[in-house]
């Protein structure tokens, strides 16, 4: 299926927070019956593969974040992303996480893809894209308060063994070396 079809006949909110709203939708589902589903309403975000300069075109170096998440029960391994801010573009949110988050600035950027999360349950869509042509600054990371990370460097082949061996499990991670790993020769 391409097209999006929602057929909504009524919701409330039944949450209001920082990030993400809380809704109980009232639906019409293909089969003409109606009901209710939890919706997570989230702006969408942005996240973007820092890819340094390596010794070679087929292995090059990418820049992680190795970032504690409460969730996941410790730090796990992801690329900078962060939340669109209201009227914020996508590329420009990337822009500015890969600046706070990895201290860094690019000369040329490439859109790979824009995926859902979870589309069982939240509409939020994450846009990935590729920088290049990096200049990291590490003063010029402006982390949160609750956000504690370090970046490091690490090749292409070792950052796909990660996500092959079940090191790296952060989804929009995966999806945006995947993506690049399989056509970066084409971008």
């Amino acid at each position: 299926m391409t097209d999006i079809v929602r057929d909504q006949l009524g919701t409330r909110r039944i949450y209001t927070g920082r990030f993400l709203n809380l809704d109980v939708d009232t639906v019409r589902f293909p089969n003409g019956q109606d009901g209710e589903m939890e919706m997570i309403r989230h702006p969408g975000a942005s996240a973007v593969l820092p890819v340094l300069s390596g010794d070679s075109v087929t292995d090059p170096q990418l820049l992680l974040i190795r970032q504690y998440r409460y969730a996941a029960g410790g730090p796990i391994w992801e690329i900078p992303a962060g939340k669109l801010e209201d009227g914020e573009s996508p590329e420009t949110c990337a822009r500015r996480e890969l600046l706070e988050e990895a201290g860094a600035t690019a000369g040329r950027w490439k859109r790979l893809t824009t995926i859902y999360t979870t589309p069982g349950f939240t509409d939020e869509r994450i846009h990935l894209f590729a920088a290049f042509d990096l200049v990291v600054k590490p003063e010029n990371q402006a982390h949160e308060p609750d956000e504690f990370m370090e970046v490091k460097a690490l090749p292409m082949s070792r950052v796909l063994e990660m996500i092959r061996d079940g090191e790296l499990v952060d989804g929009k991670t995966a999806v945006a070396v995947l993506f690049f790993a399989g056509f970066h020769l084409k971008l």
